[in-house]
C-alpha cells in the first residue's frame, strides 16, 4: 500500500503540502496541469516498493491530464475561430451599405418618383396571386393583380400611383400578398427590396443589417442581394 504523502514527506521532495495545494484550488476553483503533475511525481516518488502503481491506474491518471489539457486548447481553439468568422462575415456585409436587399420585412420605402418591388413566395402553383399595398394608416393604396402563376418566386414592382393613378406620397408602405390555391385565398410571404444604410453586431455575435426606413432585420434572413 502507497505511503501516506504527508507535510513533511512533500516538503522534503521541495513540493507544496496538500493543504497548501488545497488552498489554490479553492482560490482558483480548479487543479491546474501543474497542481496534477507535483501530486502525481509525489505519489510515484512515495509508492511501496512492494506494491508498485499498477500501470493501468498510472495510464489512466496520464489520460486524464492530457484530456483536461487537449479540451482546453480545443475550447481556445474554436473561440478563436469563432472570433474569426464573426470578424469575417462583418467584413463582408458592410460591403452592403448602399446595396439592395430582398427579405420578409413587410415594408417597403417609396422615394420621389420612385418604386418598390419585391418577389412573392408561392409553394404551389396559384390560378390568381396578389400584391397589396398600404399607407402607415392601414388605407389601401394600390393591388396588383399578378394573375396565374405557377410555384416559386413571382416578381412584382410598384410604381407609385394609387388606385387613381395619382402618385402616393413618398414614405414606408405595408406590403402584403395572398394566392388562390383550391379555390381558397391564403396568405403568402412577400420579400421587399430594400436599401442598406448600415450594419450593425448583435449582442449574441450575429449581424444586424439596417435597412433604411425599416430598421435593424437579421442577416439570415435575407434571401438576396440585388
Amino acid at each position: 500500500m502507497a505511503t501516506a504523502m504527508t507535510s513533511d514527506v512533500l516538503s522534503g521532495l521541495g513540493l507544496r503540502s496538500l493543504e497548501g495545494t488545497q488552498t489554490k484550488t479553492n482560490d482558483t476553483n480548479k487543479l491546474s496541469s501543474d497542481n496534477f503533475m507535483e501530486l502525481l511525481i509525489a505519489q510515484i516518488q512515495n509508492q511501496d516498493p512492494m506494491k508498485p502503481m499498477d500501470n493501468a491506474e498510472f495510464i489512466s491518471q496520464i489520460a486524464t491530464i492530457n484530456q483536461v489539457t487537449g479540451i482546453q486548447e480545443l475550447k481556445t481553439s474554436f473561440d478563436d475561430l469563432s472570433k474569426s468568422l464573426v470578424s469575417n462575415q462583418a467584413l463582408q456585409a458592410a460591403g452592403l451599405i448602399g446595396r439592395e436587399v430582398l427579405a420578409p420585412t413587410g415594408l417597403g420605402v417609396l422615394q420621389q418618383n420612385g418604386s418598390i418591388r419585391g418577389s412573392v413566395e408561392l409553394p404551389n402553383a396559384s390560378a390568381k396571386v396578389s400584391v397589396t399595398i398600404y399607407d402607415s394608416a392601414g388605407q389601401m393604396v394600390r393591388r396588383l393583380e399578378l394573375g396565374s402563376q405557377a410555384a416559386g418566386d413571382v416578381a412584382f414592382k410598384w410604381d407609385g400611383l394609387r388606385e387613381d393613378g395619382t402618385y402616393a406620397a413618398p414614405g414606408t408602405y405595408l406590403v402584403s400578398a395572398d394566392a388562390e390555391f383550391s379555390g381558397k385565398n391564403e396568405a403568402v410571404e412577400a420579400y421587399v427590396a430594400n436599401q442598406v444604410s448600415g450594419v450593425t453586431l448583435g449582442s449574441s455575435g450575429g449581424l444586424l443589417l439596417d435597412l433604411n426606413g425599416v430598421g435593424l432585420m437579421d442577416f439570415n434572413q435575407v434571401k438576396q442581394i440585388l
